[in-house]
């Protein structure tokens, strides 16, 4: 499931840079096919603690496996929605994409983070995708901010299109990076049987970035 999930947020990317609809169906395809190997890791994992009864370590590791297809179903959703506002909103030839290609390159190295936390149950790269997502987050809002003083200032409204097309990828860009971050927070939950600290992560940055940024 990572192996499609990511190979279909790449895909997506690609085709929002080079403005192409052409793996829209394959992008769809593998979306269908998350969301069916996500009913199955369920049903498996209904069966196995039904059966066995396990604890400890393998009740969290089973109990994770949920999760975790849930997350990887996700990503490939918001990969197809990616490529669904390109379609719509198409062509994007002229937009600035530089927000966008931005956040994009720090989500895919965290999708990448997430998914080796999880493959080698290491606990100590939590602390890392924690800052890259307080990173997406700044983009992000900055990004937003960005789009409203272009309006403001020039009273006028740009090609419509850009502006919501790059809003709504940010968003997906996002909400990608959550759930990268919450397959980390599996991997240290495997390993440690303790909830994650990265709402507290989250809760100190989003102060400091509100303080930071009431200056303007």
């Amino acid at each position: 499931m990572s192996n499609i999930a990511t190979d279909s947020v790449i895909k997506s990317i690609d085709a929002y840079k080079e403005d192409s609809q052409k793996a829209t169906k394959e992008i769809f395809e593998s979306s269908a096919k998350l969301r069916f190997l996500q009913d199955e890791v369920s049903e498996l994992t209904i069966e196995l603690i039904a059966r066995f009864q396990p604890v400890a370590t393998d009740l969290r590791y089973i109990k994770s496996c949920m999760e975790i297809s849930y997350g990887f179903s996700r990503l490939g959703r918001y990969a197809y929605d990616i490529i669904d506002a390109v379609d719509i909103f198409g062509p994007l030839k002229l937009c600035n994409k530089s927000s966008v290609i931005l956040m994009s390159e720090t989500v895919l190295d965290m999708m990448n983070t997430g998914v080796s936390a999880l493959r080698l149950l290491d606990n100590s790269l939590t602390n890392k995708i924690y800052e890259k997502e307080n990173v997406v987050d700044i983009l992000y809002r900055k990004s937003l901010r960005d789009f409203a003083k272009i309006v403001n200032l020039n009273n006028e409204y740009p090609d419509n299109r850009c502006n919501i097309s790059s809003t709504l990828i940010l968003k997906y860009l996002e909400r990608i990076s959550d759930h990268a971050c919450y397959i980390a927070d599996c991997a240290n939950y495997i390993k440690t049987g303790q909830s994650s600290p990265r709402r507290w992560y989250r809760i100190y940055f989003f102060v400091i970035y509100q303080i930071n940024s009431s200056s303007y």
